[in-house]
């Protein structure tokens, strides 16, 4: 590439980048921890005397990443580490350090001691390597390590951890940048599809390196102190946007031909399964159809097996209505002749009775009418008698009375007697006396003289009407009436 070329390196950008940040990240805090000498001048003119990883006054020091606080006043202070972090206690005058282990704590002498307090936990690395592969493509490969401390007593000596606030930042920086170039020199011998697809020789390759690294290769060389607990890979990414559209177009196109294959045959699988449910459905239509036919039609052949059956039960029940209703007819004719002749018989019988009653009627009416009549006229007799001697008491009372008297009750009863009378077919006209008025003495022998002429009168008439009597006259023989 000419220096003329307007394109820029971007990758060449980013090492450079990430270079300038190693070397930061490697000097950056060491300039930030005093040396040894300038930390005993401050400690002598703080007091206790501070040692490389510890701190003096009565509590923990400054910033420091461990919890660890220090005890006691001027030369007689005991240090109290936590029981998660390693510490190495060294006096002055002493070859080998007189404290070492995990969470141990300790007497301290600022003006000869010196120690260092370490965590114990286990620490992550997070790494993010921008590789070329075998093709010349660049690649982001993301994973992270996981490891501790195995053996302090070698890792004090062998590695960094004078940085007060993070003593395992630097150990940290220098093994992420190992891990980094074990995966750039593994993906180099690779291609693009054996990076995204396999990334177990990605792992197997970094962990070995890590391993040699940290644990040692064998023999006496027990390496850093260190121990790697887990590798793992957790993205490949490529770095060109187009690049990795050209390497998913293959794949998408062949799930694109997948799927459009899927979707034909799902639709040929459908049309053929509508088709088959359809002919289906006709089929069973005209299935339907011919039984729902076939149906109907014997139940035509029902209904008219019915009608006739009803229509003959109809014609021989009106016959046989008709037979006994002829055969009643004929037995109501003979019980009606049957029923005339007693008729006639019972009123022939009943004319004979009523003859017989009748007769006998007569014969009880006669006798009746006989003893009746002869009470009657017995009856008659004794009231005629009874007013004839009434009549003579009367007679004998009325020739004691005077003739103004007399006259008075003949007027009295003439209307009676005018109604008694029959009504007579011709009118005679007896004339009785003079024209003169009556005398006194002889009125009331005339008037008498008179009424007995015109009784003898109508006497010789014949009677149309029962002659009315006077009151208290009874002849003595009565003529008898027919019945």
């Amino acid at each position: 590439m000419s220096s003329q070329d307007p394109v820029k390196n971007t990758y060449l950008d980013q090492v450079q980048e990430q270079q300038q940040r190693l070397e930061v990240d490697l000097r950056a805090r060491k300039q930030m921890v005093a040396p040894p000498t300038v930390q005993a001048a401050r400690a002598a003119r703080a007091g206790p005397l501070q040692g490389r990883g510890g701190g003096g006054g009565g509590g923990a020091p400054q910033g420091n990443a461990v919890d660890v606080r220090i005890t006691g006043f001027w030369r007689w202070k005991t240090v109290v580490v936590p029981p998660n972090a390693y510490v190495v206690h060294t006096r002055r005058g002493h070859a080998q350090p007189l404290t070492l282990g995990l969470g141990v704590s300790f007497g301290y002498d600022p003006a000869k001691d010196s120690f260092l307090v370490v965590p114990g936990a286990m620490q992550t690395i997070l790494i993010n390597a921008h590789c070329i592969c075998r093709e010349l493509q660049g690649l982001l490969v993301q994973g992270y390590v996981q490891w501790i401390i195995e053996d302090f007593g070698t890792a004090y000596r062998k590695l960094d951890f004078t940085d007060v606030e993070d003593p395992m930042r630097v150990v940290n920086v220098q093994l992420r940048e190992q891990a980094e170039a074990a995966i750039k020199d593994k993906v180099a011998t690779m291609t693009i599809d054996t990076v995204l697809s396999d990334k177990q020789p990605i792992i197997e390759e970094l962990t070995a390196r890590l391993r040699h690294v940290a644990e040692g290769g064998g023999g006496t060389d027990k390496g850093l102190g260190l121990r790697i607990v887990t590798v793992q890979i957790k993205e490949a990414v490529v770095s060109s946007a187009r690049l990795w559209e050209s390497l998913q177009t293959p794949f998408r196109a062949e799930q694109e031909r997948i799927a459009r294959l899927a979707s034909l045959g799902k639709e040929e699988s459908l049309a053929q399964r509508e088709l088959e449910v359809e002919q289906t459905r006709e089929r069973m239509r005209l299935e339907s159809d011919g039984e729902l036919s076939a149906l109907r039609a014997s139940k035509d052949a029902q209904a008219y097996d019915r009608e006739q059956s009803e229509r003959l039960r109809r014609q021989q029940r009106e016959e046989e209505d008709e037979r006994r209703l002829a055969t009643e007819r004929q037995q109501t004719v003979l019980q009606s002749a049957e029923l005339e002749k007693a008729r006639l018989a019972g009123e022939a019988e009943l004319a004979r009775l009523r003859q017989e009653v009748e007769a006998a009627k007569l014969k009880r009416t006669a006798l009746a009418n006989t003893d009746a009549r002869d009470v009657e006229r017995a009856a008659a007799n004794r009231q005629a008698r009874a007013e004839l001697e009434h009549l003579e008491l009367r007679q004998q009372i009325l020739n004691g009375l005077s003739a103004s008297n007399v006259q008075a009750r003949l007027v009295e009863l003439l209307p009676a007697i005018a109604e008694k009378l029959p009504q007579p077919r011709e009118l005679r006209s007896v004339s009785i006396g003079g024209t003169g008025g009556v005398q006194d003495g002889q009125g009331l022998t005339t008037l008498v003289a008179q009424m007995m002429a015109l009784v003898n009168v109508l006497k010789t008439e014949p009677p149309v009407a029962p002659v009315a009597r006077a009151p208290g006259l009874t002849p003595d023989v009565e003529h008898p009436t027919p019945d």
